[in-house]
């Protein structure tokens, strides 16, 4: 027993020398802080985005015939050529419907010739006065009803004869079969709509994404502007493209504008297959060779005790110069507080405070721990950003430099207890 409390007293010492540790290296005591570097790299502001992979052209294969599938000629990946057969249907039905229509014309044609028999009788006649002119106007009306029967019958056997030819489905175009809807021995009806047989994609060396980009997004889009994406087949392999349309229709899905964005793609090694889900990145701006801090930084926002021990070093700085009543002044005069500042450290201008709190949205404020240990503060102005880290440029940056990106405050009196509740000792601040 006596053994456990002497190991549990060694190890809250050793913490609590290292929280002190960890303080004293902090600049500000009672707080700890939390750094991020500076870097230089390159940087780029992308839009991201899914969509997915097809054929640039594609045709859907069907038949304007019902019947029964015959025969298949191909498969799913085949090759074809256009004019290639594909499939047939049985034809039975379709032999009987053009022999029944070859009757009906025989038939409409024995009536015209007895029609125009009868005229020619009735013409006599009514030359001669042996017929009234009623009976001459009924046999050429008679001669016209069997003319139009005459020609609706060579329409029918004509698409009786139109049907059969579409019994048989070729290609229409030089491409691969990518779906086959139907197999041999099938029924398909043609009553309402043209049954799908096949989907041909013409030339799969080239393809297109189909993307759907948020309209707070679409702006940053313009036609011919790159992109790279990648696949769940490949995933450590980027694949290029370019912006071919944006198209104006726009889609809304659970209450979320998009607009579709076609991205062309090389296919030429055939690796890329239609279907593929591709996440996809729009190069909208980069910068090469810059400096760039994680946003961390940026966000960050400092404790009031650390804005106050910067104006006191600020103010300690100063020079003094005689006011009005001959005394030495360092800055104060009347109510004014001395915590306005006239001057920081690595600005430019004098106000360290200005900058990134209003007017310029540009400018912001980076906290950081000077060459003595103590806390500075220098203005400075951003770039682009990809969503991680942004560009950065300003007096005393550089490549290597640790800037607070978080800052965990102990209570005033600087006293630090390892083992005090978090609710009552610590207090937590700036972005984490």
């Amino acid at each position: 027993m006596k053994k456990a409390i002497i190991g549990f007293i060694l190890l809250a010492a050793v913490v609590a020398a290292g929280f002190w540790y960890t303080n004293k290296d902090g600049g500000e005591v009672g707080s700890v802080y939390r750094f991020v570097s500076v870097e230089r790299g390159n940087l780029e502001s992308v839009v991201s985005a899914t969509g997915s992979l097809g054929a640039v052209t594609t045709v859907q294969v069907g038949t304007q015939v019902s019947g029964k599938v015959d025969r298949i000629f191909v498969d799913f990946n085949d090759r074809v050529r256009r004019g290639q057969l594909l499939a047939r249907i049985d034809t039975t039905l379709l032999v009987s419907a053009i022999k029944d229509a070859g009757a009906g014309l025989d038939r409409t044609k024995a009536q015209l010739l007895q029609a125009e028999r009868e005229l020619e009788r009735v013409t006599d006649l009514f030359d001669k006065k042996f017929v009234a002119e009623t009976e001459f106007n009924t046999a050429v009306y008679n001669r016209d009803i069997a003319n139009a029967q005459l020609l609706q019958a060579e329409i029918s056997l004509e698409r009786a004869q139109q049907n059969l030819s579409y019994a048989t489905i070729y290609s229409p175009i030089d491409g691969v079969v990518i779906e086959r809807n139907v197999d041999a021995g099938q029924t398909v009806a043609a009553s309402l709509s043209a049954p799908q047989l096949f989907l041909i994609a013409n030339d799969l060396s080239k393809m297109q994404i189909l993307a759907a980009v948020d309209e707070s997004d679409i702006g940053m889009i313009s036609d011919g502007q790159s992109a790279r994406f990648t696949v769940q087949a490949y995933p450590d392999e980027q694949f290029y493209g370019r912006v071919r349309q944006v198209r104006m229709q726009s889609t809304v899905q659970e209450n979320v504008v998009n607009y579709t964005v076609v991205v062309d793609v090389d296919n030429t090694d055939g690796r890329l297959l239609p279907g593929m889900t591709a996440v996809i990145e729009f190069l909208v701006d980069a910068a090469d060779d810059v400096l760039m801090v994680p946003n961390a930084a940026l966000r960050f926002r400092p404790t009031a005790s650390m804005f106050q021990q910067l104006r006191a070093r600020m103010e300690s700085s100063r020079p003094s110069r005689p006011d009005s009543a001959g005394r030495e002044s360092n800055g104060q005069s009347g109510g004014e507080s001395a915590a306005r500042p006239s001057g920081r450290p690595g600005g430019e201008g004098g106000n360290p405070f200005a900058g990134g709190f209003g007017g310029n949205s540009n400018r912001v404020l980076i906290w950081y721990l000077d060459e003595e240990g103590q806390l500075a503060a220098t203005s400075a102005r951003t770039g682009i950003t990809d969503g991680a880290s942004t560009e950065i440029e300003g007096d005393g940056l550089e490549d290597g430099l640790d800037v607070i990106a978080g800052v965990t405050e102990t209570a005033s009196n600087g006293s630090s207890n390892p083992f005090q509740s978090s609710n009552q000792g610590r207090r937590r601040f700036g972005a984490f």
